[in-house]
């Protein structure tokens, strides 16, 4: 069987799971994720082996250390994902929700609930946690997941998948409801996001390079996810102290996630308090600063910044930075290099944080706040499918609602729509 055919039988087989999956109830669902979390703990030791075959074949071919860690799986990471399953397991189940309604004048109940996507295929980069995460939210919602992640993790992805359909054999939930996109070449790919009709959203995790070229090539629908070219602007009001920590914070704290800070600015009125303490922090901290002139005019081990500097997405110890003149210079910045994903402000003004909020069209805007907080969990959704940087459909950190569509349903009496408007069946003489 070719890799093409091997692809529609799993799709097939995907899309009829989406079929029986779609009305179950929440109890069988919540069943089969504790069902999924108890088995990833269970075989904990058999997905760490396969992940370190992928940590070894990584090394190998030169893969930096900020990326090996997104790759890394061990015992206590596995059990950290058991556990987020299990939150997923706790909320409320979207499926059926009414997002609005009403009785019309004619007396037709007219209700707007909550209902699956279908299939929803997963394409990813590097971290392994994403295919478990990715397919418990899906499960909740109701939906069958196509997962196609990197070649780096395709061990660790594999025993992964393994495990969970082994667990939800034992469940109402059909198997089949998760599945790995068969092959690990770029063809598999392809398959998956040419596969109109079979397949109902394309949600993309990675690197522009990745998300760009998922957009541009995809006949499915995409829900765009992951840039994150993150902002912390130190304002002109800005308790300096602060803006510090929450600059450190949002760079050291986790530098290869999406919600890491990639650039800072600083107004010019407290560049000359602000900017040499940042540059002795982030050194302190192994941060390389690619600064403009006149923040490099503050330190001998700045790197002289381009225009690419200001547009990447380092997911590692680096920084861009620039001093700006006003607010609406540093928004001007954002706007020309940003990705909407996280930008954040730190002031003790009031009218400059409100102006900031206005100004700034990203999907998440953080007050005196590290931008680390921009994820699905921090906001109480449990775990998440994704950061959506668009506009359409869904937008900052996608939960459970986000991986659901909705449909109209209206009841009636009888009701018949005539030229003079409505009446019901039994009235018509």
């Amino acid at each position: 069987m070719s890799e093409a055919e091997d692809f529609t039988r799993v799709a097939h087989a995907a899309r009829e799971a989406a079929a029986e999956l779609a009305p179950l109830p929440r109890a069988p669902k919540d069943a089969a994720l504790r069902a999924v979390a108890d088995a990833l703990v269970a075989r904990a030791k058999e997905i760490v082996e396969a992940n370190a075959l992928d940590i070894e074949a990584a090394r190998a071919s030169g893969t930096a250390e900020t990326m090996i860690d997104r790759l890394r799986l061990d015992e206590k990471r596995v059990e950290s994902i058991a556990v987020a399953v299990r939150e997923v397991a706790d909320l409320p189940d979207p499926v059926g929700e009414v997002v609005r309604g009403s009785t019309l004048p004619n007396g037709l109940e007219l209700r707007q609930i909550r209902v699956p996507l279908g299939v929803v295929g997963i394409i990813y980069e590097g971290r392994p946690n994403v295919t478990v995460d990715a397919a418990a939210l899906c499960l909740k919602s109701g939906n069958a997941v196509l997962l196609r992640g990197s070649s780096s993790a395709y061990r660790s992805n594999t025993v992964l998948v393994e495990v969970m359909r082994d667990a939800l054999r034992g469940t109402e939930v059909p198997a089949d409801a998760v599945q790995l996109v068969p092959g690990a070449t770029r063809e598999s790919v392809k398959h998956l996001m040419r596969a109109r009709g079979l397949v109902d959203v394309l949600i993309p995790r990675g690197g522009a390079s990745l998300i760009n070229t998922v957009v541009e090539e995809s006949t499915v629908p995409v829900i765009e996810t992951g840039v994150g070219n993150c902002h912390v602007y130190v304002d002109a009001d800005a308790d300096l102290d602060l803006a510090l920590e929450i600059l450190v914070n949002a760079k050291v704290q986790r530098p290869s996630v999406c919600n890491a800070a990639e650039t800072f600015l600083v107004h010019a009125a407290v560049a000359d308090a602000f900017v040499p303490a940042a540059l002795a922090r982030l050194a302190a901290e192994g941060v390389t600063v690619h600064g403009d002139e006149r923040v490099a005019a503050y330190g001998d081990h700045v790197v002289p910044a381009g225009d690419q500097d200001y547009r990447d997405e380092y997911l590692s110890l680096d920084i861009a930075a620039a001093v700006v003149d006003s607010l609406e210079d540093a928004v001007a910045h954002i706007r020309r290099y940003g990705s909407a994903h996280t930008d954040a402000i730190v002031t003790r003004s009031q009218r400059a944080a409100r102006r900031f909020v206005s100004l700034v069209d990203s999907a998440a805007v953080a007050v005196n706040a590290s931008t680390r907080f921009t994820d699905g969990g921090e906001f109480g959704f449990g775990a998440e499918i994704g950061i959506s940087t668009q506009k359409l459909h869904a937008r900052g950190p996608m939960g459970l609602p986000e991986l659901t569509s909705t449909k109209w349903v209206y009841i009636g009496e009888g009701h018949l729509r005539t030229s003079t408007g409505t009446v019901i069946a039994g009235d018509v003489e």
